[in-house]
């Protein structure tokens, strides 16, 4: 159950640290917002707007509350596999997924096809230069880096899931980050001060404000297809491994996003920066970290946090702490009989799982948001 942490800002988390309540304090005192700030059990400090919070806007909107990858979320398909049917090992699927999901800062297809995919999304508002045209084809279908990571898992039925983690790569992040500038300037244009300069705004009505909508709901469209196509690629290079199977039904969602909703009588922008949609039978992916458990969930509805959830752990410890503070021993020990990026350990430090907060937890705090479809345990991972 929430309980109100400060003015205008309730919260879902039993653990957080005082900095996030803060910073989502600050977001919560801006004029345009109607009602309070929601904070979700994995909120932690983000870039202007906290990690884990949903905001709802009424006449303006904040770039950077959306963040740089617009449109990021997850993606998880349900297949008539069994554990039985798995082989002993699936490191014949690592090199597969290598080449045909590039990941990393930067990485796209070689040769990327040409199949109608992007002409159906449409056009950004923003003109795109011929080399942004061809490295949004070239990273359509590609994993990116950070906590971006293809799974395959069980679930507590041994049924065979897929799971895998993307946005909307470069063009978001360079779309995203022209809007932001934009906003910031436009505070200084007109001599308004805020307390932190990320929650720089556009003002609904202005042409920076339609521009800034254009680009992010075509971004979001395109991490969302980004997705899809991945999720067949994933499913058809497992089926190729194991020799059989396909797929029963996919969940596709976002947890960087904005969209406009209707809420306790009012029709406003809600921001979900790292938070799913969680309306009344809504099915959402929820992932914990490396070596730890990921969840199918239900949305419940509840209106107090304007039907949303948790997109996942959280993190505890920034990417700079854990890289101090953790070893690729102990990574590899949490990872146990997994097949994972084993000889990348020392790279991937910062996604080890005492990095975020205990999902189990997290799951605890939300039981009035969502219910459990289903439980799952991790024996394959593939990080960007």
């Amino acid at each position: 159950m929430p309980q109100q942490v400060a003015p205008g800002l309730l919260s879902w988390a039993s653990d957080i640290e005082p900095g996030t309540v803060e910073q989502a304090a600050r977001a919560a005192r801006l004029p345009f917002i109607p009602s309070h700030v929601a904070l979700m059990p994995d909120a932690h400090v983000g870039m202007g707007a906290t990690v884990g919070s949903v905001i709802p806007t009424q006449g303006a909107i904040i770039p950077s509350a959306v963040g740089v990858d617009i449109g990021c979320g997850m993606v998880a398909t349900e297949t008539d596999l069994t554990a039985a049917d798995l082989p002993d090992s699936l490191a014949a699927l690592m090199p597969l997924i290598e080449q045909r999901i590039p990941a990393g800062v930067g990485q796209g297809h070689d040769d990327p096809r040409v199949d109608g995919a992007l002409d159906a999304l449409g056009r950004p508002h923003t003109s795109l230069t011929g080399k942004q045209e061809t490295t949004t084809a070239a990273q359509f279908g590609t994993l990116g880096s950070g906590n971006h990571f293809v799974e395959v898992c069980l679930d507590e039925r041994d049924h065979v899931w897929t799971v895998l983690h993307s946005g909307s790569r470069g063009i978001g992040n360079q779309l995203a980050t022209k809007h932001i500038g934009e906003a910031k300037k436009l505070m200084k244009q007109y001599f308004i001060t805020l307390e932190d300069p990320d929650l720089a705004y556009l003002v609904q009505g202005t042409p920076q404000f339609t521009a800034y909508i254009e680009d992010m709901l075509w971004a979001q469209r395109y991490a969302m297809a980004s997705r899809a196509r991945m999720a067949e690629v994933l499913v058809a290079s497992l089926v190729e491994v194991v020799g059989q199977g396909s797929a029963l039904r996919t969940i596709n969602c976002h947890h960087n996003f904005t969209q406009q909703e209707r809420h306790h009588g009012r029709d406003v922008w809600i921001t979900r920066k790292g938070a799913i949609k969680a309306a009344d039978g809504d099915e959402g992916v929820i992932p914990g970290s490396m070596g730890t458990r990921s969840y199918i969930v239900t949305g419940l509805g509840n209106p107090a946090s304007y039907n949303s959830c948790s997109h996942g752990a959280g993190r505890r410890m920034s990417r700079t702490e854990a890289r101090r503070k953790l070893t690729a021993a102990s990574l590899a020990e949490a990872m146990g009989g997994r097949t994972w990026n084993a000889d990348r350990a020392g790279a991937l430090v910062d996604e080890h799982p005492e990095a975020y907060k205990d999902i189990d937890a997290v799951m605890e705090d939300q039981k009035d948001l969502v219910a459990v479809q289903h439980t799952l345990r991790q024996v394959f991972n593939y990080k960007g």
